[in-house]
């Protein structure tokens, strides 16, 4: 099914039904506000906390790179924890991220050449500078979706199907994901688009994506036997894998044992919290800017600081994201999940 025009779906009330999520205070000013749409979800299920529309359907982009591993391991993929949690992960092109991409790769008897995702340059800027110093450009390699392609090529051998056309939404391997995505979220998937690294990408809601996360997470004590399970596992023992240096969520996941999160492209999250609690949420514009902040706050009211051996100050320290004057704190990013609009 091809997807909704933008046009339709801000005339559906994605647009209109937007709050405000953070803003932006430089000195005594609040200089810019994100809005957006945002929920979390106890371990009952039931809602914690709710902000804009909840069931607003989106793009979940990376975020779901969680689900698409699970897929894979239903199908073949076999690969240990430190893999299995690249495989799910929006690397930050660090050496351990290439080498890992390489090992799985040459696994399944395959090599870059095989990758089909969007050539690019690593996300951390010292990463991209070394990789440009031994004379590099932008390459399927190090874009932050290697580990994901190089999975699914590993799956595709593992399953005997076709490694040059694994990116078509026809391909059983992109059945199975879109299948996996439906089941995890509880959510039907309606649109269908292509995402930056040129692998499908299915829709579902704000809700459901949350739903997806909360039970990922609680599977290593629900079903310690599933794909789930492994993979929830693989993120939270393997965070700077998923990551990397200065990422919010490896930062994230290391604040909170047990806890799975993941971004997403133009301002989507998701997180697990062991329980069984869920959250998600869309920033209306796709900036990344607040991210951390709304991430951090919306962590708390869903009661991460309860799980046995969160760090409250490192919690606070992924919360702390500062506006800047002259190279120096002059304001911050400050969530306003509590009110109904900017003060």
């Amino acid at each position: 099914m091809v997807s909704a025009p933008v046009a339709e779906q801000v005339d559906g009330g994605i647009e209109r039904a937007a709050v405000p999520l953070a803003e932006v205070v430089r000195g005594d000013l609040v200089e810019s506000v994100h809005t957006g749409h945002l929920v979390a979800l106890g371990a009952d299920g039931a809602s914690v906390l709710e902000r804009g529309h909840a069931d607003a359907v989106i793009w979940p982009r990376s975020s779901v790179k969680p689900f698409q591993a699970v897929a894979m391991l239903r199908h073949g993929l076999v690969l240990p924890p430190r893999l299995l949690a690249l495989a799910a992960a929006s690397h930050n092109g660090e050496p351990e991220h290439l080498a890992g991409v390489r090992e799985i790769l040459a696994g399944a008897g395959l090599d870059e050449t095989a990758l089909r995702n969007t050539p690019d340059m690593p996300l951390h800027p010292p990463a991209a500078f070394a990789w440009q110093l031994e004379g590099h450009g932008p390459s399927a390699l190090t874009q932050n979706c290697s580990g994901k392609h190089a999975a699914m090529l590993a799956t595709c051998v593992a399953a005997g199907w076709d490694t040059a056309t694994y990116l078509d939404v026809d391909h059983p391997l992109q059945v199975a994901v879109r299948e996996t995505i439906a089941e995890a979220t509880g959510v039907p998937v309606e649109h269908v688009t292509v995402d930056g690294c040129g692998a499908p990408l299915f829709s579902t809601t704000v809700r459901g994506l949350a739903r997806a996360f909360g039970r990922l997470a609680a599977a290593p004590v629900r079903d310690p036997g599933s794909p789930e399970a492994a993979v929830a596992r693989a993120m939270a023992a393997f965070p700077e894998m998923v990551g990397g240096t200065g990422r919010d969520a490896t930062l994230a996941m290391r604040a909170v044992p047990g806890l799975v999160a993941k971004d997403g492209a133009d301002g989507v999250y998701g997180a697990g919290l062991p329980d069984g609690g869920g959250l998600a949420f869309k920033v209306l514009d796709g900036g990344s800017r607040p991210r951390p902040a709304v991430l951090a706050a919306a962590l708390r009211h869903l009661g991460a600081l309860g799980v046995a051996g969160a760090d409250d100050a490192a919690l606070t320290a992924l919360g702390d994201v500062p506006v800047l004057g002259a190279g120096r704190p002059v304001g911050s990013v400050r969530p306003v999940l509590d009110a109904e609009r900017p003060s």
